[in-house]
């Protein structure tokens, strides 16, 4: 049986979450600043997982009416024809675009979607305490965290469309109320992603028995 891996918080050390330089803290009660790039030292995020659990409902209750609203108005000739996520996805394939409708169904649906599971899946195993697959999890939420970087693309692409297309009174392109909830639940998954604390992957290899609650 292989010996518990020992983490930086038992030895006595802080990993700065910033940059991810490990370093001595300047004291117990205040670790201080980092020696490279000069962010706050800290231990652990506090209510770490009873902030990330909020975000991550609120982004999954948002999700629904994302997809079940429009999210684009289109006038044209005096007629006005409202367009769901899913709804565009649909006329893109059935007009022969399809790379564009796989682009916007992976972007806009799937991905939202997958970091919503991802981050409730970390959020489970820490809390069960578990010390099985660590490294994989690790990756999982840096892929989160990195993909979220590019979350707002959709939102720009929705802003751009309507500035562009406003050829009044032949054609206009109004967002829809579905662009706000959309939004929400970017914002709030990349909250998530944030505020929770990847060391707490590591702590249930440290100490098998522990569960966080």
């Amino acid at each position: 049986m292989s010996a518990p891996t020992l983490s930086a918080a038992p030895a006595g050390i802080v990993s700065c979450l910033t940059c991810g330089l490990l370093s001595r803290p300047a004291g117990a009660g205040s670790p201080g600043y980092c020696p490279r790039c000069g962010a706050r030292l800290v231990w652990r995020r506090q209510h770490s997982i009873q902030y990330t659990w909020a975000l991550l409902i609120a982004a999954a209750i948002f999700y629904i009416p994302a997809n079940a609203l429009p999210v684009l108005g289109t006038t044209a000739l005096g007629e006005t024809e409202f367009d769901t996520i899913i709804g565009g996805v649909i006329f893109l394939y059935k007009t022969g675009s399809w790379p564009l409708a796989l682009i916007v169904l992976i972007a806009s649906i799937m991905i939202p979607l997958g970091k919503i599971l991802a981050l409730a899946y970390l959020l489970i195993t820490v809390q069960r305490g578990s010390a099985r697959n660590s490294h994989e999890r690790a990756r999982i939420y840096r892929l989160v965290e990195f993909i979220g970087k590019w979350s707002m693309l959709d939102v720009f692409v929705d802003a751009f469309t309507v500035a562009l297309v406003q050829l009044q009174p032949l054609m206009s392109v109004e967002p829809g109320l579905g662009v706000i909830f959309f939004m929400a639940v970017v914002v709030m998954t990349m909250l998530a992603a944030q505020s929770f604390d990847p060391r707490l992957i590591w702590d249930a290899a440290s100490h098998p028995r522990v569960r966080h609650g």
